[in-house]
């Protein structure tokens, strides 16, 4: 755990000259994954994939530099499904019935997405439904497809989830965006629960990692707490679906 905060710090610093604050994290890293300069030539260069332009069914965090990537979502007509902030309020679906024209910038917010996007459970979410891209921010990745996140743990969450109901499997792509100054040459420690990356698109390139590391299947409930399930509704909806002992959990 030291090593990961120590690398992130390293990253963070550099990040630091490159990114927008936060309107109400400013520049704290560790809250938020901010958007940065030229994150629109990577939205432009995931418009011009083929895996992208033939999709339909979409999973995008609602990180800062994923706000272009979702307004042109809409625009080209995709389904995309986000996560609330911190998934508190679980998941919401947006497409393009739901967006009035003209509005498709102010939807891609975070405050868009709560008066525009329509309310989805986990049950929705679930096999048959198969998402053919989920796009991801990062603190820092590695050409290898190695990543981290803000330390919070929030996407290995989000994809133990929906890799418990079936809406992504090892076959589904990763795709992460990030700034030249998050993607790292080094060796990276590596967890069971880590999530990696298939994809990298920065604004001066595209890296086709060849991950040889396996994507995480389902829910580690050892590492779920008690503050967890009473916050993040749809972990309590899977612990539900699952029929886990919740109280086995915490003995």
């Amino acid at each position: 755990m030291m090593e990961k905060a120590r690398l992130r710090k390293n990253v963070w610093e550099k990040l630091k000259q490159v990114a927008v604050p936060d309107s109400r994290f400013h520049y704290e890293f560790s809250h938020f994954i901010p958007d940065f300069e030229g994150s629109e030539l990577c939205v432009e260069k995931v418009r011009e994939m083929d895996i992208y332009k033939n999709s339909k069914l979409l999973f995008i965090t609602p990180d800062n530099c994923m706000e272009k990537l979702r307004e042109k979502a809409i625009v080209d007509g995709k389904t995309f499904v986000m996560p609330t902030y911190g998934i508190r309020r679980g998941f919401v679906v947006l497409e393009r019935k739901l967006v009035p024209v003209g509005k498709e910038d102010f939807a891609a917010t975070l405050d868009g997405a709560e008066k525009f996007g329509k309310r989805i459970s986990l049950k929705d979410i679930a096999y048959p439904c198969k998402f053919d891209i989920v796009f991801t921010g990062v603190s820092l990745v590695n050409t290898a497809g190695m990543r981290f996140g803000k330390g919070e743990g929030f996407f290995d969450l989000e994809w133990g989830m929906l890799s418990e109901v079936g809406s992504v499997d090892e076959l589904t792509p990763v795709v992460v965006i990030a700034h030249d100054v998050q993607v790292v040459e080094i060796d990276l420690p590596v967890e069971p629960h880590d999530t990696v990356a298939d994809i990298i698109v920065t604004p001066t390139r595209v890296i086709f990692t060849g991950s040889k590391f396996k994507k995480p299947k389902g829910v580690n409930w050892k590492l779920i707490t008690k503050e967890m399930l009473d916050e993040i509704p749809p972990l309590k909806e899977l612990a539900e679906m699952k029929k886990v002992k919740l109280e086995d959990l915490y003995k």
